[in-house]
């Protein structure tokens, strides 16, 4: 008998499958779950909604034992993917996660399967009342993209033509247009974010400065507690030692 054999989640998978076949219960498509997504990054209130209706015509997949139980799984996983959409929408990441886990909060507080239903129409609207809110920050949609890229990928390596290109725009063009709209180069910008952002490593985990330094792609950790100290007034160690 091989490895695959002996998997339970193999076995759970294959009795699952036969039971979903049976009881009629079918997960969404792939492309009605795209074409929520996508209506959804746009802030299309009216699109989203008849999606969601047309998916719940359906009865939800077994993710449990318990029916109740098994609508929460649900609903947590239908948060993960608004979530990625509201980002997606131009929403900051951060504030995205933090609504995300307040409506997983919520998810778990229910015991009710009626009000679980109500959640889910109620999450979305939240959702995508939030994408709206922020195309009315005082940036235009371009610089907006370009914010969302940086906070997202803040991790990786970061250039001009890879974040104009997701804008759909000439470098020079985005170059010019995020100084007059943020005050800052994007250089300046992406930055300033890293450093915010190494703030929490800082605080919140052992990792040595230049291990903080290498993770958010600074060429160095002299650079980084420049940088540093050029937007905190401290350096690295200082901020550490007197938080700490």
């Amino acid at each position: 008998m091989d490895n695959q054999t002996k998997n339970p989640v193999v076995a759970n998978y294959l009795t699952m499958k036969l039971e979903n076949s049976h009881n009629e219960y079918y997960h969404p498509s792939f492309l009605l779950e795209s074409q929520l997504l996508a209506a959804i990054a746009k802030g299309d209130a009216d699109k989203a909604i008849r999606i969601i209706e047309s998916i719940n015509r359906d009865q939800r997949p077994k993710l449990a034992a318990s029916p109740v139980r098994s609508i929460k799984n649900s609903l947590i996983c239908s948060c993960t993917l608004f979530t990625r959409a509201m980002i997606k929408g131009g929403v900051h990441p951060e504030l995205a996660f933090t609504l995300s886990d307040a409506y997983i909060m919520e998810i778990e507080r229910l015991d009710n399967q009626q009000a679980l239903d109500n959640l889910e129409y109620v999450m979305l609207s939240h959702f995508i009342q939030t994408i709206k809110a922020e195309e009315k920050m005082p940036y235009g949609k371009i610089v907006n993209r370009a914010i969302t890229y940086i906070q997202y990928h803040i991790l990786q390596d970061l250039n001009l033509h890879t974040i104009s290109a997701h804008c759909f725009v000439h470098p020079s063009y985005l170059s010019h247009l995020f100084k007059k709209e943020v005050g800052l180069s994007i250089v300046k910008y992406i930055n300033r974010k890293r450093i915010e952002e190494a703030k929490y490593y800082l605080l919140h985990t052992t990792s040595s400065i230049s291990e903080i330094a290498l993770l958010f792609k600074f060429c160095n950790q002299s650079y980084f507690s420049a940088q540093f100290k050029l937007y905190e007034g401290m350096t690295p160690r200082e901020f550490r030692d007197r938080h700490l």
